[in-house]
């Protein structure tokens, strides 16, 4: 092959246009032929992938590499996947708990603390007592007789209502 066609085909392989077979001719000229000095970069480059094509794995190359991996972890092989869904977890647990936590403090704001023994001595808190329950009697004595008023106001509208009942039929 001539070096002009090769010199074509190094532009397109460089452009990433050349096809499979144009790409073989190359590795072809580069392994057999004698390279001119203006192409000596890039014979190296393909020798250097016809050296790497030809290497392989050793047979107890992925135990080998797990054992080194686990000697110097002290064990634990910790991927970063599973470091962020426990950190996203942490995350949203605070935020329940911080939450919480300020829920139940303006709750305790809101409501007033429970009621307290005010008095020590038994007989001056039954006295106290005594004194409530009397008020309230009072208060529900003089609501008897509101709605005791109530009701006379509903008997008479009832009346009024029957007197008048006979009076719309004849119309």
């Amino acid at each position: 092959m001539d070096s002009n066609n090769i010199e074509q085909l190094l532009e397109k392989y460089w452009n990433c246009e050349t096809s499979l077979e144009e790409e073989q001719q190359l590795h072809i000229f580069f392994r057999d032929g004698s390279i001119p000095d203006s192409m000596k970069d890039a014979a190296e480059l393909f020798r250097f992938f016809e050296i790497e094509k030809n290497k392989s794995l050793k047979e107890n190359f992925e135990t080998t590499v797990t054992k080194e991996l686990r000697q110097r972890q002290g064990g634990k092989i910790i991927s970063m996947v599973s470091f962020a869904n426990i950190a996203r977890i942490a995350a949203g647990i605070l935020v329940v708990v911080v939450a919480t936590y300020f829920v139940r403090q303006e709750v305790r704001k809101a409501y007033p603390q429970e009621a307290q023994d005010t008095y020590t001595d038994p007989q001056m808190a039954f006295e106290e007592t005594k004194k409530a329950l009397l008020m309230i009697s009072n208060s529900f004595g003089k609501a008897k007789k509101e709605a005791g008023k109530m009701k006379m106001f509903n008997d008479a509208e009832k009346k009024i209502q029957t007197k008048q009942s006979p009076e719309k039929a004849r119309i």
